[in-house]
C-alpha cells in the first residue's frame, strides 16, 4: 500500500476541488455512477435514514452460476434511478454525511500502489494541503476498508452455499438469498 505521503504528493500533482456539480451521482452510461459498498456502509446510511436494505443497496449487477440453477454476486451498490443515484436530491447528496468510501474520495482511488483518477470537472483545481491530506488519508482507509471487505468475502465465501435455483449476494457477513 502507498504510504500517506506519497498519496498527498500525486493528489497535490493533479489537483482537484469538489465543484459540487452532481455529475458522478448521474448516470451518464451503463454503470457510470455504480457504488459498491460494504455490509458497515449500507448499514450506516440505514442508521442515519430510517431505511430497509433493500431500500439503500441492490445487488451488484453481475451475476456468477453457481452450478445448481442458482447464482451470486459478491457485492452491493447504493441503488439508482434510472438517471441518477437515489440519494441526489436537488443536486445534493442527502446522505453526505454518510456517504460511502468511493463516494467520498471521488474521482481518486487507490488500486494496489497506484493512484487512478476519473473523469471529473473538479480536476486541476487547486488544493490546498488540508484538504490534500484529509482526502489522501480517507483514501488509505477506503483501501484498508475494501482489503479487510475482500478479505472477509474470501472467507465466507470458502463456505458458501447458494441455493438451488436462487440468487444470492456473498458478502463478508454472509449469504444473503434475494427474494423477488
Amino acid at each position: 500500500m502507498l504510504g500517506i505521503d506519497d498519496v498527498l504528493d500525486r493528489i497535490g500533482s493533479v489537483g482537484f476541488r469538489c465543484r459540487g456539480c452532481g455529475a458522478c451521482c448521474r448516470r451518464v452510461a451503463e454503470d457510470s455512477n455504480l457504488v459498491i459498498v460494504s455490509p458497515a456502509e449500507v448499514r450506516a446510511i440505514m442508521a442515519a435514514t430510517g431505511m430497509a436494505w433493500d431500500e439503500v443497496a441492490e445487488p451488484y449487477p453481475e451475476f456468477i452460476d453457481a452450478g445448481n440453477g442458482g447464482e451470486y454476486t459478491l457485492a452491493w451498490c447504493i441503488r439508482r434511478t434510472k438517471e441518477a443515484c437515489i440519494f441526489l436530491r436537488n443536486g445534493r447528496c442527502s446522505v453526505y454525511a454518510h456517504r460511502p468510501w468511493i463516494c467520498r474520495t471521488y474521482p481518486f482511488m487507490l488500486v494496489d500502489e497506484d493512484l487512478r483518477v476519473s473523469e471529473c470537472p473538479g480536476l486541476g483545481m487547486p488544493i490546498s494541503p488540508r484538504e490534500a491530506y484529509t482526502l489522501g488519508a480517507d483514501l488509505c482507509r477506503r483501501q484498508a476498508a475494501e482489503v479487510a471487505e475482500e478479505a472477509g468475502v474470501q472467507a465466507v465465501y470458502r463456505g458458501a452455499t447458494v441455493p438451488p435455483r436462487g440468487r444470492a449476494v456473498i458478502d463478508s457477513e454472509g449469504v444473503k438469498e434475494l427474494h423477488g
